[in-house]
C-alpha cells in the first residue's frame, strides 16, 4: 500500500524545483492503517509560497486511492544549505547568507532588509539581521533595537523575532566612525567571526549603498548564498542598481532577484494611484536579463511612520498593502534560495518577458521563447486554481462563472518565484496562483 501512496504522491510537483515531492525527499513518517494515511511534507523553507497548494494536491492524490478513507498531512520545513568549508569555519550554524544591496542610497534598502528579516521570522524561520552599513547604521532605529546595556555585545539581541547586530551598538551617541578600507574589513570580520549568531536559517546583511570596500570584503571573506538588489522604478536608479548586479556577477555571487521599492503611491483619501518614480522598471529589467523579479512594494507613508517608531510594517500593519508585498517578496526570496540549495538555477522553462494589460478585458504576455499569449481577463478569473474556486479533493470547479462580473479585471499582477503569477482582482479575489504552464494552456483555449 505504501508503494501505491508514494506513486500517487509522485504526481505532486514542486513548481520551484520542478521535481516531484517524493524524489525531492519531502515525504516523511508515512503511515497507513485501516484506511487512514498520515505523513509529513517537509519543505525546504517555512516561507514556501505554495505550501497550501502542495498540501491540497497531495491530499487529493492519496484520497483518490481505493481503500483510503482519511488523509492527515503535517506541513514542516527544513531549510537547506550548500556546504562550504570557509563558511562552515566562520559561521558553522548559519545556513544561508543573503546580502541586500542597492546601487545608490535613498531607495529604502534598509527598510526592505528589516521587513524581509521580520517576515521570514514570522513565517517560522530562524533569522539574523546584520547591519553592515558601517558609516550610516539605520537598522537599530528601524527595528526598535536600543544599544544593549554596557554597549556592544557579542551576543546579538533579539527584536521582533530577529537576532540583530550593528555598528550602531558599538558607537557612542553623537560619535562618528571614520574608517579606511582595512578597518572596514576588520569590522566586518568581527561581525561574521566574533558575533555568536547561533543557529540561523537566513542571515540578512544590509549592505551600504554603492559598490565599495564592504561589498568586496563580504564577497571575498565568505561565500554568499546570493544577493537581492533593491531599486526604485525610475531609469536613473535602475542604471545604478545595474552596477550592483554586475558587481555580484564579477564576484561570482548569484543574484537571487530584484526588488522594486516605492512602486507607486495610492492616495489615502481619494484612492488614486500616482507613479511618482515611474512604474515597473525593475520588473522589466529583470525580465530582459533573465533575473528573478522578487516583487514590488508600494510607496507608503505608513512604512516610513512605523519604521521611525521601530516597528516594521509587516508587524505593525500586517494587512496593509506594503506588508503583504513584503511578505510576497520574502516568500519569493526564500524560494530562490531553495532552488540554489537544491542544485537548481538552470531551468529553461518559458517565463514571461513582458506583461501588458492591453485593456481591462485583455492581457498580453510576451514569453522569453518568442511566443505571445493573449488572454481574456474574464477567462483568467473564472479559471482561478485556488481552493475557493476548485475542490481540493476532486479537482472539480466550484466557481460558477455566472457569479463573476464580465467586467472583472486584474488590479495588480505579482510574480510568485519563477513559475507563476498572482492576480488581485477588481472583485476582491486574490488567492489564485497561476503557473506559467497554466497561463500557456489557457492561451490555447
Amino acid at each position: 500500500m505504501q508503494d501505491r501512496i508514494l506513486d500517487a504522491l509522485r504526481n505532486v510537483m514542486d513548481p520551484d524545483l520542478n521535481r516531484d515531492i517524493v524524489s525531492l525527499g519531502f515525504i516523511k513518517d508515512l503511515k497507513q492503517c485501516d484506511g487512514v494515511v498520515s505523513f509529513a511534507i517537509e519543505l525546504t523553507t517555512p516561507a514556501c509560497p505554495v505550501k497550501e497548494q502542495l498540501k491540497q494536491q497531495a491530499h487529493r492524490q492519496v484520497m483518490s486511492l481505493p481503500g483510503v478513507k482519511q488523509v492527515d498531512i503535517k506541513m514542516t520545513s527544513q531549510v537547506r544549505q550548500t556546504p562550504n568549508e570557509v563558511k562552515d569555519k566562520l559561521l558553522p550554524r548559519v545556513k544561508n547568507i543573503i546580502p541586500v544591496a542597492s546601487g545608490k542610497g535613498g531607495v529604502g534598502k534598509s527598510t526592505v532588509s528589516a521587513n524581509l528579516a521580520v517576515a521570514l521570522a514570522g513565517m517560522g524561520a530562524k533569522v539574523g539581521l546584520l547591519d553592515a552599513d558601517i558609516y550610516g547604521p539605520s537598522i537599530p532605529g528601524i527595528m526598535g533595537a536600543a544599544t544593549p546595556e554596557g554597549g556592544g555585545t557579542k551576543v546579538p539581541p533579539v527584536h521582533h523575532g530577529v537576532k540583530i547586530t550593528s555598528m550602531g551598538f558599538f558607537v557612542k551617541p553623537g560619535d562618528v566612525q571614520i574608517l579606511r578600507g582595512p578597518m572596514l574589513h576588520k569590522a566586518l570580520e568581527f561581525f561574521l567571526g566574533q558575533i555568536d549568531w547561533g543557529e540561523l536559517d537566513y542571515l540578512i546583511v544590509d549592505l551600504p549603498p554603492g559598490t565599495g570596500d564592504v561589498h568586496l570584503s563580504l564577497c571575498q571573506m565568505i561565500p554568499l548564498t546570493g544577493a537581492a538588489v533593491v531599486s526604485t522604478p525610475q531609469d536613473v536608479a535602475l542604471r545604478i542598481a545595474e552596477k550592483a548586479v554586475l558587481m555580484f556577477d564579477k564576484l561570482k555571487t548569484p543574484v537571487l532577484g530584484l526588488i522594486e521599492n516605492m512602486s507607486g503611491y495610492v492616495c489615502g483619501h481619494c484612492g488614486q494611484r500616482e507613479d511618482i518614480f515611474g512604474e515597473g522598471g525593475a520588473r522589466r529589467y529583470a525580465l530582459e536579463r533573465g533575473l528573478p523579479f522578487l516583487g514590488d512594494v508600494p510607496l507608503s507613508i505608513d512604512v516610513r511612520k512605523y519604521s521611525d517608531t521601530g516597528t516594521p510594517i509587516v508587524i505593525a500593519a500586517p494587512q496593509s498593502a506594503p506588508a503583504k508585498a513584503f511578505m510576497m517578496v520574502a516568500q519569493n526570496l526564500a524560494a530562490q534560495v531553495s532552488i540554489l540549495a537544491s542544485g537548481g538555477g538552470t531551468d529553461k522553462r518559458p517565463i514571461p518577458q513582458k506583461i501588458e494589460l492591453k485593456s481591462r478585458h485583455e492581457l498580453l504576455i510576451h514569453w522569453n521563447d518568442g511566443k505571445q499569449s493573449a488572454l481574456k481577463t474574464f477567462d483568467l478569473r473564472i479559471n482561478c486554481p485556488c481552493a475557493q474556486c476548485v475542490d481540493e479533493l476532486s479537482g472539480a470547479r466550484r466557481l460558477d462563472p455566472a457569479t463573476v462580473s464580465k467586467d472583472v479585471w486584474p488590479q495588480e499582477i505579482s510574480p510568485v518565484g519563477r513559475y507563476a503569477l498572482n492576480f488581485r482582482w477588481s472583485d476582491g479575489h486574490s488567492s489564485g496562483i497561476y503557473t506559467f504552464d497554466q497561463l500557456r494552456s489557457l492561451s490555447a483555449l
